[in-house]
């Protein structure tokens, strides 16, 4: 269980393994022990059903809106800070998740008319990818995603999937964007040996535009979260650029 209190906890999908009732009844369960925090869920893969096709075909997000979240695409606020949500999965795609054209457009014009001073946008499948073996991972059209969001004042993508936490810059030439992914956080469904895991993202609100990453892996001989990685990003003439963490007293 979280030790702080952050303003938003957000999951990246993936929340149940199968998307059967009571999956989604162990998740509320869960959620429900984060109270009072708010948080901001999407659905991933998993959380559609796959085996049981009459609920896949005439209800694939069902359970999912009656469970976890009353939306596909919410939206929080709050100051300087906004995070929307985006639904990157697609019923007739198994695993491999999908960013129409017409989304993209409606996200970056609601980018285009925030005028928090961070923009954060999240969905389940990563706009990039660490390797050659994630390549096929990336969520389709996540270049133009990337080029168009960017250039409308995004910030920040958080995504997940992959069960492979990583926090780099990168993606459209000239406006350096930051690429949080999740670990897996509390499933015994995890990557190679990347154990369970969690990141803390910090905003500086004054001073110069800084992003504080911070990510947290589980230690088995004492069952708590400890940090195992920690960035800061940093804002530039070029975008955003990604360095090892300062010292916290400097940040």
């Amino acid at each position: 269980m979280l030790t702080e209190a952050p303003d938003l906890v957000v999951l990246t999908g993936d929340i149940t393994q199968r998307a059967r009732t009571g999956q989604f009844l162990a998740a509320r369960a869960f959620l429900n022990g984060l109270a009072p925090l708010p948080v901001l869920a999407l659905p991933g893969n998993h959380d559609l059903p796959l085996f049981d096709l009459i609920a896949r075909f005439s209800a694939p997000y069902g359970r999912f809106l009656r469970y976890i979240s009353p939306s596909l695409g919410p939206i929080w606020q709050k100051q300087e800070l906004a995070v929307l949500g985006i639904n990157s999965t697609r019923l007739m795609r198994h695993k491999h998740g999908d960013l129409p054209v017409e989304l993209i457009d409606e996200v970056a014009r609601e980018l285009e008319h925030m005028r928090h001073r961070f923009k954060v946008v999240s969905l389940h499948h990563p706009l990039t990818d660490l390797g050659a073996e994630d390549r096929n991972n990336r969520v389709r059209h996540a270049k133009e995603a990337i080029a168009r969001w960017s250039e409308a004042g995004a910030d920040l993508f958080l995504g997940g999937h992959i069960h492979l936490p990583s926090c780099v810059a990168g993606g459209h030439p000239g406006k350096q964007t930051v690429f949080v992914q999740a670990g897996t956080a509390v499933s015994t469904r995890r990557r190679g040996c990347c154990p369970n895991s969690y990141n803390i993202i910090r905003f500086e609100m004054d001073g110069p535009r800084r992003i504080h990453i911070e990510q947290r892996d589980h230690d088995n001989e004492t069952g708590c979260f400890i940090p195992s990685m920690s960035k800061d990003a940093v804002y530039g003439a070029a975008g955003w650029t990604v360095r090892p963490a300062a010292d916290e007293g400097e940040f």
